[in-house]
């Protein structure tokens, strides 16, 4: 195979563009870049040590993604989601978390055991307040269910579907009572899952995610009508 590099030893520039990309959406599923904020070129572009055509090219998967929009005379920005999107991401997580649960008997035990990882973060965040961390884990957690179906492919499609919801999570008023209520029922998944209990984790799953997205919904249609 031919090493993906030039002359110089750096890597082609769709490689850096694609790093870059990843480390605006890491930033974006952490909570650390929130609805609408700017994504400015020349700053993004000395922060990353890269190009600005570089960072451009970055920023534009990210709005293939949904992740990011192009603002007339103002640049790009991160996206502020709609109930439209909402709904969408709902679709995807029952398509995948769902069929995920009930196919769990197929995933290896390594990755049974893992789902305690974030779960048990998950709680130690909200002992301590960390909500943003809390939130997080949680997320974490559900992108180990999808995991278990052991698809290298679904596994990059729903990080930016982990991605979409934490834009969702940051139009939140009320963090603490929002992401508290998570927790019990994330150890619940946990531990059905891990179990073998497998008809009982789906329909958890389905009623964790039909709650969700009800609150999800009426969070992001209050925050567009102010």
């Amino acid at each position: 195979m031919a090493d993906e590099t030039n002359d110089t030893g750096a890597a082609p520039p769709y490689l850096a563009a694609e790093a870059v990309a990843d480390r605006l959406r890491d930033r974006i599923t952490t909570g650390v870049l929130t609805p609408g904020h700017p994504l400015r070129d020349a700053a993004l572009a000395e922060e990353f040590g890269v190009s600005r055509n570089t960072l451009r090219e970055a920023v534009r998967l990210l709005v293939y993604e949904g992740l990011a929009v192009h603002q007339l005379y103002k640049g790009a920005a991160v996206t502020c989601l709609e109930v439209e999107d909402v709904h969408d991401i709902y679709a995807t997580r029952r398509a995948l978390e769902l069929r995920a649960a009930e196919q769990s008997f197929t995933a290896p035990q390594a990755a049974l055991d893992r789902l305690d990882r974030y779960v048990s973060a998950a709680e130690e965040a909200a002992a301590a307040g960390r909500w943003d961390r809390t939130a997080t884990h949680s997320l974490d957690f559900h992108r180990d269910v999808v995991d278990l179906l052991g698809s290298a492919r679904l596994n990059r499609f729903f990080r930016t579907t982990v991605a979409q919801l934490r834009l969702a999570f940051a139009e939140v008023p009320h963090e603490p009572e929002f992401q508290r209520q998570w927790v019990p029922r994330d150890r619940e998944l946990c531990d059905l899952l891990r179990a073998g209990r497998r008809t009982e984790a789906a329909a958890a799953l389905a009623r964790y995610l039909a709650d969700s997205e009800c609150q999800v919904v009426d969070i992001v249609r209050a925050a567009r009508c102010t």
